[in-house]
């Protein structure tokens, strides 16, 4: 410790104080059990160390089942399907994987689930029937029907070849799919298949969801059934002017030449066209989406009545957002109902629902700054503001017309949480449902106002249990209780809960952090600090919630280290005010952010001020690089996963979306990018990346591993061959966290 360091340490102290500002502290029970220390390998090894944590939660539409799929003990990854009778609580196995074939995946199907962030094996997707007495499971390309009154599972006889986005039509009497890029659907009285188009293949796709829509608008289909089964709609896209890219997939065994239709920042995007083709003759209505071709087509939604179509177009710069009407009885263009508009961009969201009982629909919206929920006519005339004030709203998730209340979940209690919430349609007193503090994630059943919550906190593995409208607990469905018999349980008594607490930005917003102190934590002794980053949009890493990305963290806690987060501006469910400083130029007030976040750490009597890390992935990758280049004096060492380092390489709709299009932001886009910044790079610097990673390509580190060479700069690079984005896989987790375990021992503690 020098005396310059602790001069220039005791000044910043009351800078920070002047500007700091009080947070809420979650209320956590302290973790109990035993004290056995993590190891790396048990991170990620089956038993899960969540314990049963399943997913696909559903209730069955009449309300008398919950199903959902669970992994296996000896295969945390290979999931069957399960229910639980809502009326005994009585739960069973419903349908073993093994009954189903097995085989390899399409390479379409592959793509599709990287991009819906689905890993494992053996049942990932179901559908109910509307009558409740049959589900539709879709396995390795193969549809079988499963009738729960004679308990028998069929294999469809839908033909060869792989299906994908297979769905049973609303009231059960079909089934469609996707196959060679078009649209089919099977008649499950009449066991006929009927091609409802025929043109798909090479560039042109019928019923499929784009690059872009699938990674960066949350749209991973292509087809919507009408409601009363006569009709689908569908996007037809055109890929012939998106640039052909040869993209090299390194594995271990050889380089896979992959072509792929990569719409880069700037470039030329996918044609799409909306038909609608009836089911009677097949004859396809083209909706006339406008002259301007360049759009995007982010939503489309069916009205109760089926006569009506709604979707929602999108301009290229993202700056507008039209709700647009089709009357399908009329000849007539289009009508736009709802127009959003930003001088940065409009945020899409999945809360847009038709009410049945009356000409109306809710519509969320950030006009007034947060995400709010409104009561429209279907002329498009605003009748009330449901909701309002300085939080957001996170999702809607149930309207109940019969009693009149509107369910969303939302941060109205707490920005580091997530609750339910309801709220008369007729506007009024906003009432909140979930009690304990947490994430709290409801699934309704269609026909009764119970919901499944899917709770977790920094306390709490995840939780299933059933309740009544009011919130009051009816059943667990999985209680998951850390007790003897846990897989966690050997581990929890060293479980560290983090203190939370805000600073002030610059421009005087608040910015949340949480920070973990290291096992046997001694307040008299300075400790080396990780500082944890995402950084990016649409993500906030600041909450009570369970993460198994924070098993490593309890590792490196147990390893003498603080750990540190801190949600940047630009994160997630802050308001349009907080997210959209970004705008046209990233990397500038996020790294500023993250400065102000280790001003703070040197406040701190315990911090080893010298001796502080950066890590993340994705975009936490592109801030760890962007932040030891830029401010190597803040940060002696920085892991970077597969980062975004120059955003002319990365796609169209999330690019553009924040530093507009290249021609009109060259500027931005230099002073966005990390190669400009290589020559601050001093020492201290790990990169890694998925070799075969189809979403932020690999090409994203070369062009970095290149400029440092040149430089004659020393780094260390480790790359996985045949790894995607997501860097799946036991094995290869168990390598890269031994490898960032093993690089920030070397670089913080010698």
């Amino acid at each position: 410790m020098t005396k310059k360091w602790i001069s220039s340490a005791l000044m910043a102290v009351p800078m920070f104080l002047s500007h700091a500002v009080s947070a809420s502290q979650p209320q956590l029970a302290q973790p109990v059990g035993g004290n056995e220390p993590l190891t790396i390998e048990r991170l990620y090894a089956s038993p899960a160390l969540a314990g049963s944590s399943p997913r696909g939660l559903k209730l069955s539409p009449d309300g008398k089942r919950v199903t959902y799929l669970a992994g296996r003990a000896e295969d945390q990854h290979f999931y069957d399907l399960w229910q639980m009778e809502v009326a005994t609580g009585k739960q069973s196995l419903l349908l073993d994987a093994d009954k189903l074939k097995s085989g390899e995946l399409s390479d379409e199907e592959k793509a599709r689930r990287e991009r819906q962030r689905i890993y494992g094996q053996g049942i990932m997707e179901y559908f109910w029937a509307d009558d409740s007495q049959a589900l539709l499971i879709p396995a390795s390309g193969v549809l079988y029907y499963y009738s729960l009154s004679d308990n028998k599972v069929t294999p469809l006889p839908v033909g060869e070849g792989f299906t994908t986005d297979a769905k049973l039509s609303p009231k059960g009497h079909y089934v469609s799919f996707v196959r060679d890029q078009n649209l089919y659907v099977f008649d499950l009285r009449t066991q006929k298949l009927t091609a409802m188009t025929t043109d798909g293949g090479g560039a042109i796709k019928n019923g499929m969801a784009e690059f872009v829509a699938q990674e960066e608008m949350d749209r991973m289909t292509g087809y919507w059934w009408a409601p009363d089964e006569s009709a689908i709609a569908f996007t037809r896209i055109d890929e012939s002017g998106v640039e052909l890219v040869t993209r090299n997939e390194i594995y271990a065994d050889g380089i896979k030449l992959t072509e792929q239709r990569y719409p880069y920042a700037g470039k030329n995007n996918v044609a799409i066209a909306l038909g609608v083709v009836t089911l009677a003759n097949k004859q396809v209505r083209w909706v006339d989406l406008g002259e301007d071709k360049d759009i995007y087509l982010p939503r489309v939604k069916w009205l109760p009545d089926s006569l009506q179509l709604s979707f929602q177009w999108q301009s290229r710069d993202q700056h507008r957002l039209d709700l647009r009407i089709l009357d399908l009885r009329s000849q007539d263009a289009p009508m736009t109902m709802i127009r959003e508009e930003s001088d940065a961009w409009v945020n899409l969201n999945n809360d847009l629902y038709f009410l049945k009982k009356s000409p109306q629909m809710l519509w969320a919206s950030e006009r007034d700054g947060f995400n709010h929920l409104y009561l429209f006519d279907q002329q498009g005339r605003q009748l009330r503001q449901l909701t309002k004030g300085d939080w957001a709203v996170d999702e809607l998730v149930h309207v109940d017309e019969q009693e009149g209340w509107v369910y969303f979940t939302g941060r109205k209690a707490s920005v580091v949480e997530q609750h339910l919430f309801r709220v008369p349609l007729k506007g009024g007193k906003i009432e909140q449902l979930s009690k304990r503090s947490g994430m709290h994630a409801p699934v309704f059943a269609d026909n009764q106002a119970i919901y499944l919550d899917y709770f977790n906190s920094l306390a709490q593995p995840p939780q299933i249990s059933l309740h009544d409208e009011q919130g009051k607990r009816l059943a667990w469905v999985e209680q998951n209780q850390v007790d003897k018999s846990h897989p966690l349980y050997p581990y929890f008594g060293q479980w560290q809960l983090p203190e939370f607490g805000q600073i002030k930005a610059e421009d005087g917003q608040a910015l949340q952090y949480r920070l973990f102190k290291p096992t046997q934590f001694d307040a008299t002794k300075r400790y080396p600090v990780v500082v944890r980053v995402y950084g990016g949009p649409h993500a906030q890493l600041v909450v009570n919630s369970w993460s198994e990305h924070d098993y490593f963290t309890q590792y490196l806690l147990q390893q003498g280290f603080i750990v540190f987060q801190l949600d940047n501006r630009g994160s997630a469910h802050r308001g349009t005010k907080f997210e959209q400083v970004i705008y046209k130029h990233l990397g500038e007030a996020e790294v500023n952010d993250q400065k102000a976040g280790v001003d703070y750490l040197r406040s701190l009597s315990y911090v080893d001020g010298k001796n502080i890390a950066i890590y993340g992935h994705s975009y936490g990758g592109y801030m760890a690089l962007m932040s030891l280049f830029k401010a190597p004096d803040y940060f002696k060492a920085a892991i970077s996963g597969a980062p975004v380092t120059d955003w002319s390489l990365y796609d169209s709709h999330y690019t553009e979306r924040y530093l507009s299009h290249p021609a009109t932001n060259a500027e931005g886009y230099e002073a966005s990018s990390v190669l400009p910044y290589v020559k601050g790079y001093q020492s201290g610097l790990l990169m890694y990346h998925g070799m075969a990673d189809d979403n932020v390509l690999f090409e994203n580190s070369t062009r970095v591993y290149k400029a440092l060479q040149d430089e004659g700069k020393l780094f260390q690079m480790i790359d996985y061959p045949g790894s995607k984005h997501s860097m799946r896989g036991e094995k290869v987790r168990t390598h890269l966290y031994r490898s960032l375990a093993d690089f920030l021992d070397r670089q913080l503690k010698h």
